[in-house]
This record gives C-alpha cells, structure tokens and sequence, in this order.
C-alpha cells in the first residue's frame, strides 16, 4: 500500500470506526485502524507484529532497529461513543475549517500515529542504532485489556516511551489512578411493621457509606501531592440502588463509587482497608456485604522528576513536567522496564466531546518533538544520556 500523505493518512484513520465501550451496542472491532497502520508501517520497512488481545480486539507492535533499549511511540487505536447529532458534520469524515481538523479521534487519539510517520519519514535512510517501536492498543477507552495483556506477558519493550495523549504538547510524568467498586448487600425482606421480621441492607448500608466517608477523611489527611490540581485522592459515591416500596424492609441494596487514589497509593491495599471497615458491619447488621472491582483498577503513575526521558522532554518543550486527573495507560508500560512519559499534540479539554479537533499548529512542533526523540534513542550511540 502507497503511503498517503499526512492530511490523508488522517482523514483514513478517522474514518476508519473503532469505538470501544462497555456498552456491547456501542463496542466495535479496532482491526480496520490496525490494518490500516500495519500496512503504511510496513511498506516502510518496519517489522509489524499483530497480536489478538480478545474476540476483535487487536494490539500492533511495529518494530524497526533491534537490540535492547531504544523508544517505544505509543497510544490506544480506540475511540470512545460519539454523538453524532451533536456533531457539526460526520464524525468520521476529517473537516478542516479554523486552523483545526476536525474528526473523531483526531486529539484522542488516532491523529498521533498519522504525525509519528510524519516524524520517521526523512530519517528512514539512517541505521537504526537502538529499535524505535511503534506500539497501537486496544480498548484503552473501556478496559484498557491492550496495555494489561502486554503488562501481563511481560516483554520488554524499550527503555524509553512515550504516550501521545492529549497533554498540549506539555510533558506529564503523573496522574492518579481509578478505582471504581462496587458494594452489595443482602439483608432480609420482611413486613415494614415489626423490625424483627427482617434486616435492613438499607439501614447497613448508612452505616457503609459513613465509614467510606470516614476513610476518605482519612486518606485525605494522609496523602496530598500539591502538583495536582485536585492533590488529595477523592472518592465519589456515585450511585445507590435499593428497597421496592415503603412498607418493606430492605432486602437488598447496591452502591457504586469513584476512587481516585495518588501516586504511592496501592489500590489492593485500598480495598483490603474498606473490607476491614465493612465486616464489622455486616455483623452488626446481619446482613452479607459484598465489594467488588466494577472493573480492574487503573493504577496511579509517576514517573521521577530526575530521570533522563523527562529531562529530554523537558529540555525539548520548555516546560517542567506536570500532572493530570485523567488515566492512561503509562503504569503498564512503566511496569515492563521502560521510563514512560504522557506527551501529545491534543488538549484535553476537547477530548470526548463534539467536534474533536487538533490545532493545525501543533503538528510542526509535534513532528520536531518526535524526531528529535527519535533521534535520541534510536539513531545516536547508546551510551548517549
């Protein structure tokens, strides 16, 4: 397959559905991104590696150089829903009106491979010192099962990477994690007239969420990182379901909530804390009280200040590295060995939203960024720092 040009290679991936949700109406495969990527990073010389992760749900690895060491350019080939009602025109269909090309996943973001072939293109006939590799998830808007089945297998895969999220071309070397859990309680129906005739999940699960409360009042004195916006962990109790009608206890009552623990925060350890504090409960009220993850838990990421990708990315943008609220998928490639920084083109605040756009502006200074990178790992000796 020719190499389209840039604005092309865009236009393609956009059009190109790939929307991940846990909603299965919504769920789509991400193989036509991944054919699409494959074949362009092909024709180019690189090694591409294609690995199913679920039932339609495909991971690229695109490999050029080899050896130890070297950059991994990574992001996820998935999109989340859209509306398309809400949209000035097709979602899938790139517009470029106000300096801005327009299209879904243009920040969230497909748009990021289009600018990496942008970056390796003139340094194609340079030997590769150290592999540069291109890497392509699944399923990082859902359940992120790309980057936890490569977490999982354990591979390494550079010494370096970086995440092409929306960061406004501003380095980000934090962001907390997410928790979000799930409690049930079974408790004992019966007639609203006598208490004795059952137990209330109800009236055990007041006393539930007085003890998340309690522990969030804890957590918040414990911790606090003053380089986020928001620097103590939160916890949400997002919503409660239970009990039929007003002249019957409760037999049964579910809650769902939103944690969001900071960088040395463990989410395991977390949870064995809110079982602690809820058995005692169950006893009291004689009921069953149940916590599960609703999904497996994102950990919280950092990335030290001192390290020689930060360094670079800072040296390269002129801006100190930062944190962000939102979750990527960094603690998983950080977990295979490699220093891993979240740094792209997009801004955040038009991400999920209609009318997704990338500014024209920024594509210059991303591919400079990129090739500069590239520069650094793959193409000088190793020995470099």
């Amino acid at each position: 397959m020719a190499l389209p040009p840039l604005k092309q290679r865009f236009a393609e991936l956009i059009a190109a559905p790939s929307v991940s949700c846990t909603q299965p109406h919504w769920d789509q495969t991400n193989r036509p991104v991944i054919e699409l990527l494959s074949a362009w990073l092909g024709g180019l010389g690189f090694a591409c590696e294609i690995r199913e992760v679920e039932r339609g749900k495909f991971n690229l690895l695109a490999s050029r150089g080899s050896g130890p060491g070297g950059l991994v350019l990574a992001g996820h080939s998935d999109t989340v829903p859209f509306d398309a009602e809400l949209w000035q025109s097709d979602p899938l269909r790139l517009r470029e009106a106000d300096d801005r090309w327009y299209g879904l996943g243009s920040c969230d973001m497909k748009g990021f491979f289009a600018l990496i072939i942008e970056a390796v293109l003139p340094l194609l006939d340079q030997p590769f010192r150290q592999p540069l590799l291109i890497l392509a998830t699944c399923d990082e808007e859902s359940s992120m099962s790309g980057a936890r089945a490569l977490a999982d297998a354990g591979r390494p895969l550079g010494r370096a990477a970086v995440i092409g999220e929306p960061t406004g071309l501003r380095p980000v070397r934090l962001h907390k994690g997410i928790m979000m859990e799930g409690i049930e309680i079974h408790g004992q129906s019966g007639h609203s007239s006598n208490p004795a005739y059952g137990h209330s999940a109800l009236e055990a699960m007041h006393g539930v969420m007085g003890e998340l409360l309690a522990l969030r009042q804890q957590w918040q004195r414990e911790y606090d990182n003053p380089l986020f916006d928001v620097p103590q962990p939160t916890l949400n109790l997002g919503c409660i379901h239970g009990g039929d009608n007003p002249n019957r206890i409760c037999g049964q009552c579910a809650l769902e909530f939103d944690l969001r623990p900071l960088p040395g925060m463990d989410p395991e350890q977390l949870r064995a804390a809110i079982r602690q504090r809820l058995q005692p409960l169950a006893e009291q009220h004689q009921v069953t009280i149940e916590l599960a993850p609703l999904f497996p838990s994102v950990p919280p990421f950092e990335q030290p200040a001192g390290g020689e990708l930060v360094r670079l990315a800072e040296r390269l943008t002129g801006h100190a590295a930062e944190a962000v609220a939102f979750a990527t998928e960094a603690p998983y490639l950080q977990q295979l060995g490699c220093e891993t920084l979240v740094l792209g083109p997009g801004d955040i605040a038009c991400a999920h939203q209609p009318d997704e756009y990338l500014d024209l502006d920024r594509i210059e200074p991303t591919v400079r960024l990129l090739r500069a990178m590239i520069d650094h790992y793959c193409l000088q000796p190793a020995s470099r720092g």
